[in-house]
């Protein structure tokens, strides 16, 4: 009997009352491995209801205890995160280490959380005018929702949820229906930590689900990672209904390599982001911008290394541990080889062909192996759309002028990188290229958890990034108080003004 992936509410499984499911699969094999609850309006009715009524007592509750659960959540993900990572595994398709990693930099912002009273810390100025104090403070907002690609079922959602909670919030986590059991197993170690039921709530489903929680009244922000035009959605339906929003879109990552890199460290960075998790990353590198006399050297490297790579199941056997596994469905398979085909009758070069990798007894899986293209063109589809596979186009330009032309012009802004031994091109290309974030001499540029993850134009909307100070301030109000408290000692002053205040 295949096994029902239900909602979480009030602390507990929930089933739901409409009845309908989704398939979960397992990518290496197509093997159909449970059902996901599909939530009608009723079921996330009740869902951000019982967020609502927890939300009043957990956002009175006393910073040091909320302090507590989190770091009490903290130690229990530390000793079973090797059971979150073989989750992720058997319904994303990513191999055991890379599911591993992506637990680690996601209890890295748990333990950013385990500091908020420090970071919700507010000022204080004595006497600003005579008698007068004022003092800043911030406080929850209530109930925050959050909407996480299939990607990174546990990290993406920890970018989001430790801060929320820490600060006060109940939060109503919507997983992507590809590979929802990550969260329930989320949920049910916050209830072994201490969490009071309510607080942490899972809402599984479709587009229902989404727009319940754009549109509830009860429900103050959303946070949201996913392809551009859904995020584009979000932001407008959630901001239509007076939502604070931040909305983490699509990208097309670029990694510069100026002539006088070494090589062979491009190489193996160019390999390991562009093919890390199967190209399944917002921040995976899908364009290489080789400025010449180098090109020809470094393609030959990446190709050697990348025809090295073993393809296979990501769960750990007897044998070594495949580098890459499936794609997440078999629809987006297809979809990545369509890519392909395109970049080959527009006239790329297609020097390592993935698309007729098969791993020796899984033909039924949703296989697709690391693919190089060369001479790819701006105007070519393999080079202006976000493929998210594993498929890296190499861009030959003359100068570092024009890679970094070619690097802002791109509608994304989420990640570039630059490869040089020069100190003084590296720094300025970070003040001028249009990029939220910046690697140099490092492929994947994902900032620690107390500075802040976001892109610019077309890849953040919204004002606010995810985590450190930025995802402090966007799950909290400030609030900024006057007082004045008259000395008992002195006669009471006072009189009619009707002028604008003064400060004196």
């Amino acid at each position: 009997m295949t096994t029902v992936i239900h909602h979480w509410l009030d602390g507990a499984p929930f089933d739901g009352q409409s009845g309908a499911t989704a398939d979960v699969t397992n990518p290496a094999t197509g093997e159909v491995t449970g059902r996901v609850a599909l939530a009608s309006e009723a079921d996330a009715a009740a869902v951000i209801a019982s967020a609502r009524a927890a939300s009043l007592t957990w956002g009175a509750t006393s910073v040091a205890r909320r302090t507590q659960v989190v770091f009490a959540f903290r130690e229990l993900l530390n000793a079973r995160k090797d059971e979150l990572a073989r989750l992720i595994t058997a319904e994303h398709g990513k191999v055991h280490s890379d599911a591993l990693g992506e637990v680690a930099r996601g209890q890295e912002v748990v333990e950013l959380a385990c500091g908020i009273p420090h970071l919700l810390k507010g000022g204080h100025s004595e006497n600003a005018s005579t008698g007068v104090d004022v003092h800043s403070k911030r406080e929850p907002l209530g109930v925050v929702g959050i909407i996480s690609p299939f990607n990174f079922p546990a990290m993406v959602p920890m970018w989001f949820f430790p801060i929320a909670i820490a600060v006060g919030n109940a939060v109503v986590l919507k997983p992507s229906e590809k590979d929802p059991s990550a969260a329930l197993w989320i949920a049910r170690l916050w209830k072994e930590a201490g969490l009071p039921d309510g607080v942490f709530n899972v809402l599984q489903g479709d587009k229902v689900a989404v727009d319940a929680l754009l549109q509830s009244p009860d429900v103050a922000a959303i946070s949201f990672v996913g392809s551009t035009p859904i995020a584009e959605y979000v932001y407008r339906e959630a901001s239509a209904h007076g939502k604070r929003v931040q909305a983490l879109g699509g990208a097309k990552n670029h990694m510069v390599v100026l002539p006088d890199a070494d090589l062979d460290l491009a190489a193996d960075s160019a390999v390991n982001a562009g093919y890390g998790s199967a190209g399944e990353r917002c921040m995976a590198i899908s364009v290489l911008v080789a400025v010449e006399p180098i090109a020809d050297d470094l393609v030959a490297r990446i190709a050697e290394r990348t025809r090295t790579l073993r393809t296979g199941d990501g769960r750990e056997g007897d044998g070594p541990e495949a580098d890459m596994g499936p794609l997440v469905t078999r629809a987006h398979r297809d979809r990545v080889a369509g890519f392909i085909e395109s970049g080959e009758r527009a006239g790329a070069k297609l020097v390592v062909d993935g698309r007729d990798v098969r791993p020796a007894g899984e033909a039924d899986g949703f296989w697709l192996g690391p693919t190089l293209f060369d001479h790819v063109t701006p105007d070519m589809d393999v080079y202006r759309e976000e493929i998210f596979g594993p498929v890296l186009a190499v861009v030959r330009v003359a100068t570092y002028e024009e890679a970094l032309a070619l690097v802002n012009a791109n509608e994304y802004g989420n990640g570039t990188a630059i490869f040089t031994n020069d100190g003084g091109a590296a720094r300025r290309f970070e003040a001028d290229v249009q990029v939220g974030m910046i690697g140099v001499n490092v492929p994947i540029p994902v900032p620690v958890a107390y500075y802040s993850f976001g892109g610019w134009k077309r890849s953040l909307f919204g004002d606010t990034h995810a985590h450190g100070t930025e995802g402090v301030h966007f799950f909290t109000r400030g609030k900024v108080v006057t007082s004045r408290w008259p000395d008992p000692a002195q006669r009471r002053v006072g009189g009619l003004e009707l002028g604008f205040p003064r400060n004196d």
